[in-house]
């Protein structure tokens, strides 16, 4: 008998590998729902997208990481404005980062949807 060793294993991919592109509708697509998804559940859209969707191509990381630096700070906006609302100004706060939220929203959403870059214009930059 001989002892010829088996042979190798094909090459397999590693666990997290590389992440595949998406096209660029499909690029647009999403970073339009992230876009959106800010107007009805808050942060949560923005943070799954970006941690889903970050290395799938640079337009939509771009989006989602601008979706969620918005949306942390219309929640800082909310948080602050629920503290004040012992003295009366808080609802005001309130109302006026809620009708933020949903003008800036749907604008970044329209940018997304025709394929520009939108950067909001009050945003605290946490994520890049």
């Amino acid at each position: 008998m001989s002892a010829t060793p088996p042979p190798p294993p094909p090459p397999q991919q590693p666990y997290g590998g590389g992440a595949q592109q998406l096209s660029p509708a499909d690029e647009k697509l999403w970073a339009t729902l992230v876009q959106i998804g800010g107007i009805l559940f808050n942060w949560i859209p923005a943070l799954i997208g970006y941690l889903v969707l970050k290395d799938r191509g640079p337009f939509v990381r771009a989006h989602t990481a601008t979706a969620l630096n918005f949306q942390i700070t219309i929640f800082i906006a909310y948080v602050v404005g629920g503290l004040l609302t012992i003295v009366v100004i808080g609802i005001f706060v309130i109302i006026a980062a809620w009708v933020l939220n949903i003008v800036f929203s749907i604008i970044a959403a329209v940018k997304a949807n025709q394929g520009e870059y939108y950067t909001y214009p009050l945003a605290i930059r946490f994520v890049s």
